[in-house]
């Protein structure tokens, strides 16, 4: 999949805010698909139905019976970070020099002139959540972008969109070579709670401060994002793999009250029951890795289906650029062909990941009032021969493709839209 950068004058042009999609099918995923028209006006998306009028001055885009869908979210990326490439020295994705990182933030360290963003656009994709790392066992805040953008802070949805944490081989290797804690899984599981605990702590400080006319304490940024965690103002995205780490997951959870999501969570099954009656999301991925190290073992692409069989939310995921994020539709495709329902599949990569980020209300289905962060496809995203043709976000169009060339030619980020 070949992506070109470029720009043309009608796509920038600020008076150009409404567009008709005419001559479509159109899958809003919260409700039946059907043939019809979506309006895109200011923004937001302004209409859609079987009757719907073209309002005067739109832009009409006739799909030709092109399918219509809610830009993709990929909720677990590094793009940015992590450019494909370029060896670990260039990377920003994990700092590594203390094993509680909780302050730090990935808004700080993403480069939006990635190409991987462009990628992103080609596949779909319009909104990701970018990751600190794994190397420690707290890794830091995550955030909510859109796709296209000349900077990060123009990009953001939500910023913090969890904290990072992370069980399993991962924080063990790193911390072993240094001979410091952690260098197993019991160490790791301590690191995490005496910082929790230092947590409930400064939040009690805190607190007596307001209520008892205390001085103030000094601000930590570490224990300042913890608490936002325990006040479930912002989920826990706990890296883990195999199924005792799951366990160890879940326990913890239930020690400190906290919001759980599940990242990877490649052994997960067993446990699926205990998850669905918790209800705790699993974003599992990435799904075409190799059996690399021994906690992928039990990597299969029927895993999904195995979770959503027993009423596990599951939110699928490429972990780019481990898995190059145009595939995230490819790994859904595949997962139905390994047992998942069509449905779920497309839930799995649209309003499933939207709620984990806390943006189900604007982004992830297609309603009137929603983001209007659309795509058009030249046929069912799930048949691996489709392409996405056109890409919108927030009504503007930010990709199209371009059959002559064979190419996705995008919107230069490095210019306004407005």
């Amino acid at each position: 999949m070949t992506v070109e950068t470029s720009i043309t004058t009608d796509q920038t042009d600020a008076s150009r805010t409404l567009t008709a999609i005419v001559n479509a099918h159109i899958v809003p995923i919260s409700a039946e698909p059907f043939d019809g028209t979506i309006v895109l006006e200011d923004g937001r998306i302004a209409a859609l139905g079987t009757e719907v009028e073209v309002p005067e001055g739109a832009t009409v885009v006739d799909a030709e019976g092109g399918w219509v869908l809610p830009g993709f979210v990929d909720a677990h990326v590094h793009l940015g970070m992590h450019p494909e490439g370029e060896d670990g020295g260039m990377t920003d994705v994990n700092e590594m020099t203390n094993p509680v990182m909780a302050g730090v933030r990935a808004l700080d360290a993403v480069d939006p002139m990635d190409p991987g963003f462009d990628d992103a656009l080609a596949g779909g994709v319009t909104t990701v959540n970018v990751n600190p790392g794994s190397g420690n066992p707290i890794g830091g805040q995550a955030v909510a972008i859109h796709t296209h953008g000349r900077m990060i802070d123009e990009m953001v949805l939500r910023e913090p969109s969890g904290v990072k944490s992370a069980l399993g081989e991962n924080p063990k290797r790193v911390y072993k070579e240094k001979k410091q804690t952690p260098s197993t899984r019991l160490g790791t599981a301590l690191v995490i709670r005496e910082a929790f605990m230092k947590a409930q702590h400064y939040l009690r400080r805190q607190e007596a401060a307001q209520t008892e006319g205390a001085e103030p304490i000094a601000m930590d940024p570490h224990l300042e994002a913890l608490v936002k965690v325990l006040r479930r103002e912002i989920p826990w995205r706990q890296h883990c793999h195999r199924t005792d780490d799951v366990a160890t997951a879940l326990r913890l959870a239930e020690e400190f009250g906290y919001e759980l999501v599940l990242d990877h969570g490649t052994e997960a099954h067993p446990l699926a029951d205990v998850l669905a009656e918790r209800g705790v999301p699993v974003l599992i991925g990435p799904l075409f890795t190799t059996k690399s190290k021994v906690e992928l073992r039990g990597r299969d692409l029927a895993n999904p289906g195995r979770l959503a069989a027993q009423g596990v939310e599951i939110s699928i995921i490429t972990d780019h650029p481990v898995i190059p994020i145009q595939m995230l539709v490819t790994q859904a495709t595949m997962s139905v062909k390994e047992g998942l329902d069509r449905e779920t599949a497309l839930r799995a990569i649209t309003v499933n990941p939207a709620k984990v980020l806390g943006l189900d209300e604007r982004i992830g289905t297609l309603e009137v009032g929603k983001d209007a962060d659309v795509v058009l496809w030249t046929g069912d995203p799930l048949d691996v021969m489709q392409r996405a043709s056109r890409v919108w976000i927030g009504g503007r169009q930010v990709m199209e493709y371009d059959p002559q060339t064979r190419r996705s030619v995008v919107v230069d980020r490095r210019a306004r839209l407005d």
